[in-house]
């Protein structure tokens, strides 16, 4: 399958669009530390959330411009990184190594990630997933390895996040708190603005017809109960012919038909073909178009030493009130 082998990456590996300056990093930092003032601040919390949606105003002119423009038209590439973003290199903890790693308590990295969140629409989270948490750790556990998910260091495969739900996340942003040992580990990333035009008109039409089934991807667990009926036919694209959406996982797609089969088999060709590669520095934010673009990862080689790569994650929808039948109290949180 398409993804699930290392890559040769080198020639597309890319820096960040831009960097913060040092007074607005500054700037950034103060903000979030309001946010963590207190020792009982929880991340979860309503409470929590309503405050950084009001932070998110007091950030930095040319970010929350960045992020408004990224917002408006996510571009060819549907992929926004912003450099030199305060993540307190020096209170940081040891890299968790555990399963289910999420950060629950309020520190600086993730008052950053909920303000952006914020920023974009609403933080989101999946009761079935990391226990529901809005701030997720992405980390390698040992014995995970070869797990095809964010506790793995094996190639993974690209997709995008929870496409079998009626309601995926529009956004996904990330936050570089380490990186691995060995700078190596690549966060790849495929926009279906480039992948389009090398799609032929008969892998095109097969996929926007619904003859793929797409089920929970393995961080959603063995089985894992979602509430919804079991999965029907859906397509891989939708929406407008020249600028679809995406939903789509390489390893929890399934094709229905012939036809179906080599659609899928040609448009992994041609995500390979335009595929990007960030590798991440501490302070990195990567803001990706879950709409309009793949990603996944390298392989690398943890040490679990309490130094290895660190990333923190939140999901973003831009209209929380569609998925209001599947969050109880109007919370955050989608139950089912």
């Amino acid at each position: 399958m398409p993804g699930t082998t290392e890559h040769t990456v080198a020639e597309h590996t890319v820096a960040p669009d831009w960097e913060l300056d040092p007074a607005d990093a500054d700037a950034c930092e103060r903000l979030a530390r309001t946010l963590c003032g207190n020792p009982h601040d929880q991340v979860d919390s309503p409470e929590w959330v309503a405050r950084a949606r009001d932070a998110w105003d007091d950030l930095p002119l040319p970010l929350r411009r960045a992020v408004r423009r990224f917002r408006r038209h996510s571009g060819p590439h549907g992929t926004l990184v912003i450099g030199g973003l305060p993540v307190d290199q020096a209170a940081l903890p040891a890299t968790p190594a555990v399963l289910g790693s999420v950060q629950r308590e309020a520190a600086v990295p993730a008052a950053v990630l909920t303000m952006v969140a914020c920023g974009l629409g609403d933080p989101l989270a999946y009761q079935a997933e990391k226990s529901g948490a809005l701030v997720q750790d992405v980390v390698p556990v040992p014995g995970q390895e070869t797990f095809h998910g964010n506790a793995g260091s094996v190639p993974l495969s690209f997709h995008t996040e929870n496409g079998f739900h009626p309601h995926p996340p529009d956004y996904v942003v990330f936050l570089c708190l380490r990186a691995d040992h060995d700078q190596l580990a690549g966060m790849r990333v495929a926009g279906i603005r480039e992948a389009l035009p090398l799609l032929t008109p008969a892998a095109r039409q097969a996929l926007f017809a619904p003859e793929f089934i797409t089920t929970p991807p393995p961080s959603f667990g063995t089985g894992a109960a979602t509430g919804e009926p079991a999965a029907e036919p859906r397509p891989v694209l939708s929406g407008a012919a020249e600028d679809p959406d995406i939903r789509m996982a390489q390893l929890v797609t399934t094709p229905l038909t012939p036809r179906a089969t080599a659609a899928l088999a040609e448009f992994g060709r041609a995500c390979e073909a335009t595929a990007r590669t960030l590798r991440l520095s501490p302070g990195d934010l990567v803001v990706i178009d879950n709409r309009v673009t793949v990603h996944g990862r390298t392989a690398f080689q943890p040490r679990y030493d309490g130094a290895d790569r660190w990333l923190q994650r939140t999901y973003v929808t831009t209209d929380l009130r569609r998925s209001r039948d599947h969050r109880p109290h109007d919370g955050h949180v989608l139950a089912r």
